[in-house]
């Protein structure tokens, strides 16, 4: 299987996306694949660390974000990556702008190819109780996609 590069977005890259980074780097090495995956943000500020509801639940289920520092989402960054993967329609329609063209998908809809169109919630600025189910919520949606994608690029597929 060739590999490919995503690119999560959501708006101040340190909740949402960073978690989704980490947990899509931890499946990856668990599947043996070699693929380049990042985050980004939106409103993002450059340098700004995990949120706290995101390091601690990140711990929680052995991902470690203490290293994440946020980065705003560029029209390079777009380039750099094969899929866009963005929790919210103001963050594809961002992506769009910045010429990620058919690359750029809400998270959801890719991962159920079109059957589900929800937003990731944001848990910034709530307790662990919504960082959890948020982590959760993206854990199944990364499984799906990284299931998606590597069918898609599967040796002898027509």
């Amino acid at each position: 299987m060739s590999a490919f590069s995503i690119l999560f977005v959501c708006s101040g890259n340190t909740c949402r996306s960073p978690m989704a980074e980490a947990i899509a780097r931890a499946l990856i090495d668990r599947r043996g694949l070699d693929n380049d995956v990042g985050s980004a943000g939106t409103t993002a500020w450059d340098g700004a660390p995990a949120s706290d509801g995101a390091l601690l639940v990140g711990l929680e289920h052995q991902l470690d974000l203490s290293g994440h520092r946020s980065r705003l989402l560029t029209a390079t960054l777009v380039r750099r990556f094969d899929l866009v993967l963005c929790m919210g329609a103001s963050h594809v329609e961002r992506a769009m702008e910045l010429g990620a063209g058919v690359r750029v998908h809400l998270l959801t809809a890719y991962a159920s190819r079109g059957e589900s169109v929800s937003e990731i919630s944001d848990p910034f600025g709530g307790d662990l109780t919504a960082y959890r189910a948020t982590l959760d919520e993206i854990e199944r949606q990364v499984a799906r996609v990284l299931d998606r994608a590597t069918a898609e690029r599967s040796p002898g597929r027509p």
